[in-house]
């Protein structure tokens, strides 16, 4: 009875909580009647299915469907199929308010829907603007233009692996999207070296993924995970704190810290940080206080932390185009070797956390594209791979009670033994009395 209690009062604010957190967003498009129509009804007086697509009963036209080709525009797609030049230049005029016709691009989709009648009259043209959202051509006499809406299902997955060579092959392997590795190094930057993970580390991931005829649309909502990194466990569980949605580790504390771990994804180390390197160019042995990352001409490079653009230049024998950047009064960073600057990002420019400044080259000395990275505490260089970066604020006081409820369920969801929740992972007081 005891048990049976225990896992009631535990699972109802669960419930309640859940719904409210879980809850998403949708775009406010204004849709016309037909969009709401699900997408198969019945038919009350032929005892029928009714098939919808596009808002559509669809068995009423003859459906045809394309991919936009190159240089394509609106009139000469509609033009193809035998609608009118002042038809299409009044359907133009309409979608101005809508969208942008001179926006359609090549390779979208697109649908036509016709008269099932021996004309073959075009009635509506639907662009493919989105995975998620179309635009509708109204042919007809009331001629229209509206967005409209896919619907969208959010599926629950988990999925467990083991590195063997990269994470985005370990996702492969388990059936994962890979867009899960770019979210897991997302959601880890902050305390996860992922340029050190390697053969052995391991991942168990709880995710929503957004679905639309039955195809991923490669939206990934990472609800709770552990990555295995060196034998250590490293949680991160999905919890809104108020107006503010963040992850959070077993103790409530955020997992964003006031620096990102590297400034840029999946490269690799291809120099450390030393006193005494043999510089391949110079061909003499210097210091090199910095940590360099290989990586392809163009990969986007981030700055580690918000600050202020304090040096922006071009050091033809040195480190090329480089950029330098106060966070506060004890750290700064510099970042060498770009092929080209991001944009807004002159001297005394405000720069936020994880904004592009920049883009992965060779200027300088170098013999080949990579990113020279180094950081300074209180005016000395220091390892960055051995910088402590102190958290941000955890979860409040007030939510403190939720927060565990559901980092608890999520536990149990990932395999861990409800015994060592209870005993490992901290709990409100309020929570573990219910035990």
């Amino acid at each position: 009875m005891k048990r049976f209690l225990k896992i009631q009062y535990l699972i109802i604010p669960v419930l309640i909580l859940a719904g409210l957190f879980f809850v998403k967003n949708r775009n406010d498009i204004e849709l016309t009647p037909a969009d709401k129509a699900k997408p198969v009804l019945i038919d009350s007086v032929h005892n029928q299915e009714v098939n919808y697509k596009y808002g559509f009963p669809i068995d009423n036209f003859q459906l045809e469907e394309y991919k936009v080709k190159r240089n394509q525009t609106l009139s000469v797609i509609l033009d193809q199929h035998k609608v009118s030049s002042k038809l299409i230049h009044e359907i133009a005029q309409k979608a101005k308010k809508v969208f942008n016709v001179r926006k359609i691009k090549s390779d979208r989709k697109y649908a036509m829907l016709f008269t099932k009648d021996s004309l073959k009259t075009a009635e509506y043209f639907i662009y493919e603007n989105t995975p998620k959202e179309y635009i509708v051509f109204n042919l007809t006499d009331t001629i229209q233009v509206y967005k409209g809406q896919k619907e969208i299902t959010t599926v629950r997955k988990q999925v467990k692996g083991t590195i063997e060579s990269s994470l985005w092959n370990a996702m492969v392997e388990v059936g994962a999207d890979p867009v899960l590795s770019m979210e897991l190094s997302d959601i880890y930057a902050w305390t996860i070296d992922f340029f050190g993970i390697g053969k052995g580390d391991e991942f168990n991931v709880i995710y929503d993924e957004e679905m639309i005829d039955g195809k991923s649309i490669h939206q990934i909502k990472v609800i709770a995970a552990n990555f295995v990194h060196h034998k250590s466990n490293n949680y991160a569980f999905a919890f809104k704190d108020g107006d503010k949605d963040g992850y959070f580790d077993e103790e409530g504390q955020s997992l964003q810290k006031a620096f990102l771990k590297a400034p840029l994804r999946f490269s690799r180390i291809s120099s450390k940080f030393s006193n005494n390197r043999f510089h391949p160019v110079l061909k003499r042995y210097r210091p090199h206080h910095g940590i360099d990352y290989a990586a392809p001409t163009g990969t986007p490079v981030m700055t580690i932390g918000d600050g202020i653009v304090v040096k922006k230049g071009n050091q033809n024998q040195g480190g090329g185009r480089y950029l330098k950047i106060k966070h506060n009064s004890v750290y700064s960073t510099t970042y060498m070797h770009f092929s080209r600057f991001g944009k807004n990002v002159g001297v005394g420019a405000r720069v936020k956390q994880g904004q592009v400044i920049g883009y992965v080259g060779a200027s300088g000395l170098a013999t080949g594209p990579h990113l020279d990275f180094r950081v300074h505490k209180n005016g000395t260089a220091i390892n960055p791979l051995k910088m402590k970066s102190p958290p941000v604020a955890p979860v409040s006081a007030k939510n403190v009670t939720a927060y565990n409820i559901i980092k608890y369920q999520l536990l149990l969801e990932l395999g861990v033994e409800e015994s060592i929740a209870e005993k490992e992972f901290a709990l409100d007081s309020s929570i573990t009395s219910l035990h």
